[in-house]
């Protein structure tokens, strides 16, 4: 009885596991290159982004961030031995303005949707 027993808990010990979190929409490239220094207000930049994620304020100006954030993470275990892997990539924006809601600069870095599972360990 042992010796079919101890094949089966073999089996039920194994698992593995896929996951995605992704936080907020995306950032869209095409609203972003139509920001214009000098020209845009803050008000046409929340018509473009939306709601900022977090306002600083700079003396006599202000910045606001945009962020998404997309985490894949991927586990696998087989017996007593595990592995893990988790891989989060953002896409943030930051644009200044100026005491006048003037927009003076802006950069960004769009990676969100580069996230891939990954295991290490093997």
């Amino acid at each position: 009885m042992l010796r079919f027993l101890l094949p089966l808990l073999l089996l039920l010990c194994n698992s593995c596991y896929l996951g995605e979190i992704a936080q907020d929409q995306p950032l869209d490239p095409e609203a972003i290159s139509q920001l214009q220094p000098g020209t845009n207000t803050a008000s046409d930049v929340v018509r473009l982004l939306g709601a900022p994620n977090q306002v600083v304020e700079l003396g006599d100006g202000s910045a606001w961030l945009y962020q998404a954030t997309n985490a894949k993470s991927m586990g696998l275990w087989l017996l007593v031995v595990g592995s893990y892997g988790n891989d989060a990539q953002a896409d943030r924006c930051w644009v200044f303005f100026d005491s006048n809601g003037i927009l003076t600069h802006y950069g960004a870095t769009l990676n969100a949707n580069t996230s891939e599972y990954s295991i290490s360990g093997f």
